[in-house]
């Protein structure tokens, strides 16, 4: 599989390597089938990949930004489900970590054993209240990869919320592609212990998190449609020759490596700044849908076949988009760029 990203030193390269066997050798397509979403996170923990990138003080891998990103990077490339939820883990893990009450759930991420799935309280698919210690209201999506998973909400600057799966009442939701994120909505009717309130957490730190992991699956499956383009476009034979002969083919498949290429760059280089996690997150997922779509039609007609990845690379970079919530994200730091700071995400009633 193709690297268009920076220099990679050995023990990046290993990574990269031991993931693209392990993927090579399970060799399935993805679905909503729970025991085998919850074997494959067991096995990337084994692997060290689920929490790679938090800090070790905190029971993670330690692992910088720029390795944790191919990390991403490559599941994006086969199960982005499994990259996001990846990608949640991390931030939950940075926002929970520093509060004891959470050290038995942080653990239980650690192990895959238990998700979480975050989102912004500022987000158009979160409507919460908060009504004294009592919190209800829904929640339109979540994509934990998981069926139970808890709730994180980052409220504002320095808050969250946790809560409990108990607390939830989930229901499926469909969905284009992300085969095994496992979607919800949910309905949130949060009281008491339910409710765990976490202060002086950095919440701009978690959003910056989530944006470049988004990014970084999302230039995974980029990557992998413009490859997939590329082999069938070398092997499909028109006119006695093969369809890269023709310089409008070479030139689609260029584009669309070329648009990849400058997805990973940007989740690569990208520091802890809202504006540019944003625009990389923006870059990325738009990207994705761009080369994924080119992709297809590099395959004609085949490219509809479900007996090739190209339709499900489009499907996939559609649903993670969504996901990812980019729209509600560039909502968020529009506010930030202009110096409003983040809307009241929190209803109060009475």
């Amino acid at each position: 599989m193709s690297w268009h990203g920076p220099a990679l030193d050995s023990d990046q390269r290993d990574l990269m390597a031991m993931l693209d066997a392990f993927t090579a050798d399970r060799d399935l397509v993805l679905t909503d089938e729970p025991e085998t979403v919850a074997r494959l996170t067991a096995e990337l923990v084994e692997l060290g990949v689920w929490t790679l990138g938090t800090a070790e003080e905190h029971g993670g891998g330690g692992a910088d930004r720029a390795t944790t990103a191919i990390a991403l990077e490559r599941l994006g490339r086969n199960w982005p489900a499994l990259g996001w939820a990846c990608a949640q883990a991390h931030a939950a893990v940075d926002v929970l970590a520093r509060d004891e009450r959470c050290a038995d759930l942080v653990g239980r991420v650690h192990t895959g054993t238990a998700a979480v799935a975050v989102v912004d309280a500022g987000s158009a698919h979160v409507r919460l209240a908060r009504s004294g210690t009592a919190l209800s209201g829904s929640v339109d999506r979540i994509d934990a990869a998981a069926e139970a998973p808890y709730l994180l909400v980052l409220a504002d600057e320095d808050r969250a919320l946790l809560i409990d799966p108990a607390a939830l009442t989930a229901r499926p939701l469909r969905r284009t592609g992300l085969g095994g994120a496992l979607t919800r909505s949910v309905r949130v009717e949060a009281s008491g212990a339910a409710v765990t309130e976490l202060t002086g957490v950095d919440v701009p730190a978690a959003r910056v998190r989530l944006r470049l992991g988004a990014a970084a699956v999302a230039a995974g499956t980029a990557a992998a449609a413009a490859d997939a383009a590329a082999a069938y476009s070398a092997g499909r034979r028109q006119f006695g020759d093969a369809l890269t002969a023709i310089p409008t083919v070479r030139q689609s498949l260029l584009a669309q490596a070329s648009r990849s290429a400058v997805a990973l760059a940007a989740v690569m280089a990208v520091a802890d700044d809202p504006v540019r996690s944003l625009a990389a997150a923006r870059e990325a997922c738009d990207g994705a849908i761009d080369v994924a779509a080119a992709a297809l039609q590099s395959h004609g007609g085949y490219g509809y076949l479900a007996e090739y990845p190209a339709e499900r690379y489009l499907r996939d970079a559609v649903s993670l988009r969504a996901a990812a919530d980019v729209q509600g994200a560039a909502v968020t730091t529009a506010r930030t760029l202009v110096g409003l700071g983040p809307a009241t995400p929190l209803r109060k009633d009475g």
